[in-house]
């Protein structure tokens, strides 16, 4: 039995044996050098065997090389690692909706590693965003399974690209840091299959990567370090990873139950490996196992020989591309009266308020914090380029005042707060830097509120009381609200954390040098109890229950139709799209294809991210009204259009059968809807599906109306129904006594003297034994 409480299906591969021969250098090494191979040298090495393999490093990576330098003043060396380009962490990336982009991030990733002599790159992270409070949603990309799986295969596409490793984090259901290393993540498997493991799956099949990093958590009891359906059946046997596992520093527990389960290498070392040895001489773990491990970590490191070598990168050329990026994830999420862009060669007054602009915002805490090569700020940004366009125009441009505004650690300070409103009261327009403090997002810890620091409300209240152009500009790793004081605001960027250039983004979007593309991967909620896990999260004794299930993000909010203050997908840019022409059409058994002309109809050229949902009506829900397909970001010049075009498969209209043990497509209707948000549907088709040509085994505890709406069992039982007199009742009694018989299981009847007797349910039940197979595609 797995866990999850079910026994594993019979139709897939047998549970995670791992099929490719034991290398001979294996066969050739003593016991304790097997052994030594399973745990780590030092924090960031694996363990070297000379002549047969050499050691591997390690390193904290997901937006930027953390690689630890010599004389490091912490073993973890999470502030003072060597320097490295700080690309805009998941959070930011997700956003930009562009695979394209994320495959050149992780390009200049592996080229950095391979120049700091790291092996393999402990990232991306693709855990889901279940809560806004999570304190490492900054290193995550989305609430959606169906683009994190997208963006999270491009970025370890590009790392790979140049021989470099990437390891995907954390596996699985990690999805807050409140008791991280203990907490029990309980999640029904059906809920676990469709929103928490697809982007791993997805990962794992397209991309082959080098490694999956387990998580801390326990998951329905079990830690994911010792959970064998999770590392061998799920992972390896169903999926077919060939990669490494490794632990999260620290997630072992147990290290023979660990070993037994399927993680091969435990980080950082414990000095355990001896308890490897004996549990192997007294027979209680057998030495294939061990061997199998040992082999897997000789195929990496021959995984890893015969890469090219990089001795350094081009540090401007990589400052370049993470300015590129971070202009492409931020997202305008209100523009009233197009106040934005600001023209940089008009003339008018515009005061930059709030220390954010001064000292930026660009990453999280914890061990995803990187030393950046160099950091760009928003208000030297903004003077540069005001300075340029003066020199464009002989002298006529922006006049630019700072003002601080407020204290970054929140203390109220009324000298401060009096500057900027003078400063506000002076200009025609104020640009408010508004966001969270360091210590409000890091690994460890999550948040307990979504709000802004009191003392930023209060001041942006007291702006818009004497500046009647407001535009605010936000720095944050994971959702804050903006229902108390968006009205206050004529316009509001979300800036995310933009990594180490994203303050001169900030000013390329601003001042107009480029549009804004970036669009929501989470819904930003009217409130913290608006959220659908609001009332699970973090849970209490050890357990969190994901009672909302399925229902997670715009799943929940769309379904039921709550109000949100902006839906997931949505992003303004400087110009107007136009959705026509909607061609949804069969193309083989489930397969269906989808095209749509979009077109440029506004001044200037933008990108516009296509989103292609597939929905499911219901009078009565049993499935998360609609669910992000598929999505193509696409730049126009004004006029211009282009044809976008999907492909959807069975699996796009499946869901997990927890029964069956395997995806299931149930005949029917359904609706492709085209458009530039979850909620800004532009065009809708009609399709459907002949299903699986799957049925369901029937047995005798089936229902009768299981029974009648069997394609086998039905035409049975109805011959019976006709052939005896005293069955034929049925077919003849009201309406609400046939509800009622319908729910009744079929050897229930033998009890009520209608001639279903207990030997008829068993010929019936023989006449059917051999169901139809099927499969979702």
């Amino acid at each position: 039995m797995t866990q999850n409480g079910r026994e594993a299906s019979t139709s897939r591969p047998a549970p995670g044996e791992d099929s490719r021969p034991v290398p001979e250098e294996v066969s050739g090494l003593g016991l304790a050098e097997k052994a030594s191979l399973t745990s780590g040298s030092t924090t960031w090495n694996t363990t070297a065997v000379p002549g047969t393999v050499r050691a591997l490093t390690l390193s904290d990576g997901p937006h930027g090389i953390r690689r630890q330098g010599e004389g490091a003043g912490d073993a973890l060396a999470i502030h003072s690692s060597l320097p490295a380009t700080c690309f805009p962490p998941a959070v930011a990336l997700g956003s930009s909706w562009d695979p394209a982009l994320a495959r050149r991030v992780g390009a200049a990733l592996a080229r950095e590693a391979s120049a700091l002599g790291v092996d393999v790159v402990l990232g991306p992270g693709i855990n889901i965003k279940r809560s806004p409070l999570c304190g490492r949603n900054f290193e995550y990309f989305s609430e959606d399974p169906h683009l994190t799986g997208v963006m999270g295969a491009a970025v370890v596409t590009g790392v790979q690209s140049l021989g470099v490793g990437a390891c995907v984090k954390h596996f699985a259901a990690n999805n807050q840091e409140t008791d991280r290393m203990r907490v029990s993540a309980d999640v029904d498997e059906q809920t676990l299959r469709e929103i928490y493991l697809p982007a791993f799956e997805r990962i794992v099949r397209e991309t082959r990567p080098y490694m999956v990093m387990c998580s801390y958590n326990r998951i329905n009891g079990v830690h994911a370090s010792q959970n064998r359906w999770l590392l061998t059946e799920l992972l390896r046997g169903e999926w077919g990873f060939d990669g490494l596992v490794v632990s999260d520093w620290g997630a072992v527990n147990d290290r023979v139950a660990a070993l037994e389960a399927g993680l091969d290498l435990e980080m950082p070392p414990t000095g355990t490996d001896g308890e490897i040895v004996e549990a192997v001489r007294s027979g209680r773990l057998p030495e294939e196992v061990l061997d199998l491990t040992a082999g897997r970590l000789l195929a990496l490191a021959r995984r890893l020989e015969g890469r090219e070598r990089f001795d350094g990168w081009d540090a401007g050329a990589h400052h370049e591309l993470a300015r590129e990026a971070a202009r492409a994830s931020a997202v305008l999420l209100k523009n009233d009266g197009a106040v934005l862009p600001l023209d940089p060669e008009a003339r008018q007054r515009v005061a930059v308020l709030g220390e954010l602009a001064r000292t930026p915002r660009y990453q999280g805490g914890g061990s995803s914090h990187v030393v950046p090569t160099r950091l760009d700020d928003a208000w030297g940004a903004l003077r540069a380029a005001v300075d340029q366009a003066a020199d464009r125009s002989g002298g006529q441009a922006i006049t630019l005042t700072f003002a601080a505004g407020y204290r970054l650690d929140g203390a109220p300070d009324a000298e401060l707060e009096r500057e900027a409103v003078a400063a506000a009261a002076e200009a025609d327009v104020a640009l408010m830097f508004l966001g969270l403090p360091d210590a409000a997002e890091s690994e460890g810890a999550d948040r307990t509120t979504i709000d802004l620091p009191a003392v930023q409300i209060a001041l942006l209240r007291r702006v818009a009381e004497v500046c009647s152009r407001v535009v605010v500009v936000l720095s944050n790793g994971g959702v804050v609200s903006v229902a108390e004081w968006q009205d206050s605001a004529s316009a509001i960027l979300e800036g995310w954390l933009l990594g180490q250039a994203g303050g001169s983004a900030l000013a390329d979007l601003l001042l107009g040098a480029h549009s804004p593309s970036g669009r929501l991967t989470e819904t930003i909620p009217n409130r913290l109890s608006d959220v659908p896990s609001h009332l699970h999260f973090p849970g209490a004794d050890g357990h969190v229950l994901y009672g909302e299930g399925r229902y997670v993000g715009y799943r929940h909010h769309d379904t039921l139709g709550t109000d949100v203050a902006y839906p997931f997908g949505h992003g303004l840019t400087y110009s107007r799209f136009e959705y026509s022409d909607l061609d949804a059409r069969e193309t083989g058994v489930n397969e269906w294809s989808v095209e749509v002309t979009v077109a440029n109809t506004g001044e200037r050229f933008a990108q516009e991210v296509v989103q292609l949902y597939v929905a499911f009506e219901e009078e009565r829900p049993t499935r998360p009204r609609h669910g992000l397909r598929g999505f193509a970001k696409v730049g126009l010049e004004p006029g211009a259009a282009e044809r976008v075009r999907f492909t959807l498969t069975g699996r796009d209209v499946a869901q997990w059968s927890v029964s069956r043990g395997d995806w299931k497509i149930d005949p029917g209707s359904f609706t492709v809807e085209v458009g530039a948000s979850s909620r800004d549907i532009r065009l809708r088709a009609g399709l459907s599906t002949p299903g699986d040509g799957y049925a369901a085994p029937l047995g005798r505890m089936s229902t009768l109306g299981e029974w009648l709406g069997h394609p086998v069992g039905g035409p049975v039982l109805r011959k019976l129904l006709g052939d005896a007199p005293a069955l034929s009742a049925l077919d003849r009694v009201d309406p609400a006594l046939l509800g009622l018989a319908l729910g009744i299981p079929l050897a229930k009847f033998s009890t009520f003297g209608i001639g279903l007797t207990s030997e008829v349910v068993d010929r019936l039940v023989a006449a059917v034994r051999e169901p139809a197979p099927g499969h979702a595609g």
